[in-house]
């Protein structure tokens, strides 16, 4: 039987030390560990599946996601839609994961058509056209013929507001279903078995001669080219894939938020995303479910304990500061990592 094997390394050690070092202090400025508990739970699935869609791009050889705002941008068009005929509940929140996904399938054909002419530089171009989607997505936001008054600016009735409240419409819809109470433990079920659910698809998926194809590509993709495969269509399928769970990421993330975030809500989302799946362990080619659940935990969490120490021990901005020390940290080692590695192995 072959034995799995975990190796820690040294972002996942640090993160996981001033964890500890996080849950200790909790004791001594006098902060519930359930309550932490309870919203790590909480912070961990509504950030989940954003990371779990940087695991098809990965496992093609696309690179890292950072091109992830395309993603998001058709999952809040498909929530605006939903919100535009006051559709609530579930049919709500269903009708905007359908939107989001017809969206997203366009979308992520123009970015893999874009990726595709320019191979090796997936992770920079991806930067920039996710970077440059965003004004363009402003543009239509400010532009589109929405009449809901709820989604509009309440004066000149043009343009939808930075911030469309779900309260009237699918707000929680996932964290409240088959929640479990067990005195001041609240386990958002529902929740946690929707992601569990787009985990189960995305490892299944990895096992299909699809799957398996998109990861022989990762790994030597002049061999699998000399073998009659045709790469561009595989990467293709694996952007469009990882663009539909980018979609279905925000609107998990809007309905524990509370809020659909437009305009620059998306710029900077890329970045988490990475940084949490790098921390359980994923390289540029290989990543695994496992990975997703481990990393995004533990990077969410870390800043949820981050806000209240900062508060008692130092000051409030202090905890925004070390999230973006520790964020883009992680991703500048993963880059010198893989740049040492490199020079070892031609030596």
């Amino acid at each position: 039987m072959k034995k799995l094997k975990f190796k820690i390394e040294p972002p996942q050690l640090i993160i996981i030390t001033y964890l500890l070092i996080l849950t200790i202090s909790l004791k001594f400025i006098h902060i519930s560990y359930i309550d932490m508990i309870n919203d790590s739970l909480i912070k961990w699935v509504m950030n989940g599946v954003l990371v779990l869609s940087l695991v098809p791009m990965i496992n093609v050889g696309a690179g890292r996601n950072f091109g992830l705002p395309i993603g998001i941008s058709a999952g809040l068009v498909g929530m605006c839609i939903a919100i535009e005929f006051r559709l609530t509940g579930w049919i709500g929140f269903i009708t905007s994961i359908f939107f989001g996904v017809v969206v997203s399938i366009l979308f992520g054909y123009i970015y893999s058509f874009i990726l595709n002419k320019l191979k090796g530089n997936e992770e920079i171009v991806g930067t920039f056209v996710g970077f440059s989607f965003i004004p363009i997505m402003s543009l239509f936001w400010s532009l589109a013929p929405f009449k809901n008054r709820q989604m509009l600016y309440p004066v000149g009735g043009q343009g939808l507001r930075p911030k469309i409240n779900l309260e009237n419409y699918f707000s929680k819809i996932l964290d409240s279903f088959l929640e479990i109470n067990i005195g001041d433990l609240v386990i958002p079920l529902g929740l946690i078995l929707f992601f569990l659910l787009l985990c189960l698809i995305v490892y299944l998926f990895g096992k299909t001669r699809m799957g398996i194809t998109m990861a022989a590509i990762a790994e030597n993709e002049v061999f699998v080219k000399l073998s009659g495969v045709n790469i561009n269509k595989y990467r293709t399928y694996g952007i469009i894939f990882s663009t539909i769970l980018a979609a279905i990421g925000i609107i998990v993330y809007s309905q524990s938020y509370g809020f659909v975030h437009l305009y620059d809500g998306p710029f900077m989302m890329a970045f988490p995303a990475v940084s949490a799946i790098l921390i359980g362990g994923a390289s540029k080619k290989k990543a695994t479910v496992f990975q997703v659940m481990l990393g995004t935990y533990l990077y969410q969490t870390t800043f949820l304990l981050s806000v209240p120490v900062a508060n008692v021990l130092l000051i409030p901005e202090m905890s925004e500061v070390i999230r973006m020390i520790v964020t883009n940290g992680i991703i500048l080692y993963a880059f010198l990592y893989e740049g040492v590695k490199k020079t070892n192995e031609k030596i």
